[in-house]
């Protein structure tokens, strides 16, 4: 409650009211009048939608699992980039379902096709639309799903929040959802290599219990074609067989297995990510966990780290043949201080065995009542490998908001040569696109 005294000379005296605090009441004479009006709250109004990533290359996803399409709007794209319908469909046949015995058997061609914001080959820099259409439907896979909910799933969540959900293939919470990702993450690695010769990719490290040993991989010199040799997408021919036979081991039992995926950025510009709270670190940390099942974010030397002392942790800088200031080591991982320091950035990303798996397992029904539930339709038995271009799309989608955001910050004036370098250092030879 709120009050307000009014002076008024010559009232006669009231009784004073009992449902006054006594501070007040000892107010009341009667040169005074007591008013007490009521707080009058104003509506509160929050904006929940959570479907849309990014400041200035801003990503908006959209469709779901069993329904007519999925894709995704891309807005604050720079105009005057060369982009066709090739330069997506890369990236999505890697993600699409029905690669290989090692991921789920759903038969997608994942073809997309781009509705606006390119003309004549071009960006224009008005907002890209880009739809997949979802062509392999199997409703009936999912009839359980409508009275019972999945262990780990998001079905029980979902309807704890929102009070309806979409039943059919697990609605915005399925893994078809990231085609919108990958579409956008396609467009976002065409930037970074065209303005600064920024390369990101991502590999299979570990499933289950076999793991790449420390140093297996060449991060100066691995290849996407070394990474998609295989069909676990593991760059170490020997590791991969093995990874290929920890799956295959799960899968025909009906049974699921995790994985880590890691993610490196090669040429990143330095300068990358804002103190305090918008450190890059976190905007990829955020960036990642947001892919379905991920479960576990490293950066660097991450949790191993924690084992060392500050002198066996500490990159020491020297002065290369360039006259470029690096760190002889990188347990920083490319970014100190929240802001990337030029070395390769390196994370990664663990995720957890597909909750859906074709074995018995107790749940419960909306309606409270106890039941096993034997889960149909088509899962991978380790997302790890399917995860690697969401991961790789995720990572660029963060470079490329927070190289607008460097830009128009840090480099919209001459930079101080004696201690900046030019964004596009790293690819010396960049020309804008002209048409």
């Amino acid at each position: 409650m709120a009050s307000s005294i009014i002076s008024k000379p010559f009232l006669r005296a009231t009784k004073p009211n009992s449902s006054l605090s006594p501070d007040l009441q000892r107010l009341h004479f009667p040169s005074l009048r007591i008013s007490i009006k009521p707080i009058t709250h104003k509506k509160l109004q929050i904006q929940a939608a959570g479907s849309t990533f990014g400041n200035y290359f801003r990503v908006t996803t959209f469709g779901e699992s069993n329904g007519g399409g999925v894709g995704c709007i891309v807005d604050g794209c720079p105009p005057r980039i060369p982009l066709s319908e090739a330069d997506l469909q890369g990236d999505l046949d890697r993600r699409r379902p029905g690669q290989s015995r090692v991921t789920t058997p759903r038969k997608e061609t994942d073809t997309c096709r781009i509705y606006s914001g390119v003309s004549e080959g071009v960006t224009t820099g008005t907002p890209i639309h880009v739809l997949v259409p979802n062509t392999d439907h199997r409703e009936q896979d999912y009839k359980e799903m409508s009275i019972a909910y999945r262990p780990s799933h998001a079905d029980a969540t979902y309807d704890m929040k929102y009070g309806v959900r979409a039943v059919q293939g697990g609605g915005r919470s399925s893994a078809r959802e990231t085609i919108g990702r990958v579409a956008s993450g396609a467009i976002a690695k065409k930037i970074l290599k065209q303005f600064s010769g920024t390369e990101v990719l991502a590999y299979v490290s570990q499933v289950q219990q076999v793991l790449l040993p420390d140093g297996s991989v060449d991060h100066d010199t691995v290849t996407l074609d070394q990474i998609e040799s295989n069909i676990v997408r593991c760059p170490n021919p020997e590791y991969a067989e093995k990874m290929i036979a920890a799956i295959d081991a799960v899968r025909i039992r009906g049974d699921s297995v995790g994985g880590v995926v890691t993610c490196i950025v090669r040429n990143a510009p330095r300068g990358l990510g804002s103190p305090v709270f918008d450190k890059l670190e976190a905007e990829l940390a955020k960036a990642v966990m947001s892919v379905p099942a991920s479960k576990g974010f490293e950066l660097g030397s991450g949790f191993s780290g924690a084992f060392l002392t500050g002198s066996e942790h500490n990159d020491e800088f020297y002065t290369d043949e360039h006259g470029r200031i690096r760190t002889r080591t990188n347990r920083s991982g490319g970014i100190q201080g929240g802001i990337s320091n030029g070395e390769i950035i390196n994370m990664r990303v663990a995720f957890k065995p597909t909750p859906a798996i074709s074995r018995k397992q107790h749940t419960v029904t909306r309606e409270k009542k106890e039941i096993e539930l034997l889960v149909h339709g088509r899962h991978d038995p380790c997302v790890a490998p399917r995860a690697v271009p969401v991961v790789e799309a995720m990572v660029a989608l963060v470079l490329v908001d927070q190289l607008m955001a460097q830009y128009a910050q840090c480099n919209l004036f001459p930079i101080n040569a004696e201690l900046q370098e030019p964004l596009s250092l790293g690819f010396p030879n960049f020309e804008p696109a002209m048409i």
